[in-house]
């Protein structure tokens, strides 16, 4: 997530009609007119929504001082390379110069931009989730990640915000204690192709449209090299407890996406029982995104800021909170024999 100050630049850019200069001057390298792009949202970018006779189109881009090109262009070429190939994913559009991301110079500073097709039909609500589409969601995942297979190139590695903990809260032994057993845990997994690869990041039901009962993915911004099994617990995070468990009532819908995800491509007990550590250490990794977010001044918060921020935090408790518990829970790590 972009820090709230690097949001509210730009909000305060936004009019009463949506519309902000500073994306005019983005949306010009794709040739769009004054006044076409609507602003949509921010979060780990500014997301504008654009309309376009065939379809709407989505445009995306970052502050150069949040996060330079090489993220963004890493991530275009692999939503590209999944497209061509026929993934369920939507495609980025080129601009006006035929390449797929650009760095315009705005009022704001640099921008590195995108722009997606929208993907076809409509989000789901986890109240509207039948075991059918819960199945049809795991096979998509699964075939992604049989998709992505070697597509890494410029992609980070997961759980890297782990390092930062003991940094970000020093006054917490607690949690700085907790991600150090999460990493030493993560550290003696198995990176083998089968495990470990190109994974989406976000493959949670609100970055996925339906057309009938197939998904097409969209909103790539943690694609990233990690644990296939990492993805899995990320996604299913709406259906899991505060304990990182999944939710008594939804177990059905779990089991459903865990069998459809098998029918597509290996999955093993071993692979199901990290999901709680996976989940562990993505509170962990999330509490630092959100800390980051939330490390500037709040004098003088507008309301919408004010209110994001008090969300923000409750969120972060709850993060910490799981992260400890998952960690408190684990064994110490089982690593290769010693070399003799």
């Amino acid at each position: 997530m972009m820090p709230l100050l690097e949001i509210d630049r730009l909000r305060r850019t936004v009019t009463a009609a949506w519309e902000s200069p500073v994306a005019d001057q983005v949306a010009a390298a794709w040739g769009c007119s004054p006044g076409t792009a609507k602003w949509w949202r921010s979060s780990a970018s500014h997301v504008f929504v654009l309309p376009d006779p065939s379809g709407k189109r989505y445009l995306r881009f970052v502050p150069d001082s949040s996060r330079g090109a090489g993220p963004m262009a890493a991530v275009s070429t692999l939503m590209d390379r999944l497209a061509a190939g026929g993934a369920a994913v939507v495609r980025p559009v080129p601009a006006q110069t035929g390449t797929l991301i650009v760095t315009v110079p705005t009022t704001l500073g640099p921008m590195h931009a995108m722009m997606v097709d929208a993907a076809p039909g409509d989000e789901l609500d986890v109240d509207d989730l039948t075991e059918d589409r819960a199945r049809a969601w795991g096979r998509t995942l699964a075939s992604m990640h049989d998709a992505a297979a070697g597509l890494e190139t410029g992609l980070p590695v997961a759980f890297a915000e782990l390092t930062g903990v003991p940094r970000w809260f020093a006054d917490d032994p607690l949690l700085v204690k907790a991600a150090a057993r999460l990493s030493d845990r993560l550290a003696v997994l198995p990176r083998d192709r089968a495990r470990f690869g190109v994974v989406h990041g976000d493959f949670e039901l609100d970055n996925l449209a339906w057309d009938a009962d197939r998904a097409t993915a969209f909103d790539f911004d943690e694609a990233a090299v990690s644990w296939y099994a990492a993805d899995i617990a990320y996604a299913l995070r709406d259906l899991t407890g505060p304990d990182g468990e999944p939710d008594a009532a939804r177990r059905g819908l779990v089991q459903a996406f865990v069998a459809g995800y098998r029918s597509v491509r290996p999955l093993d007990d071993a692979d199901l029982t990290n999901l709680r550590l996976f989940a562990g250490a993505h509170a962990a990794c999330s509490l630092v995104r959100i800390t980051h977010a939330l490390s500037t001044p709040n004098h003088d918060d507008p309301a919408w800021r004010a209110e994001l921020r008090t969300r923000l935090t409750a969120m972060a408790h709850s993060h910490r909170e799981l992260a400890v518990a998952v960690a408190q829970t684990l064994t110490a790590p089982v690593g290769p024999p010693p070399s003799e």
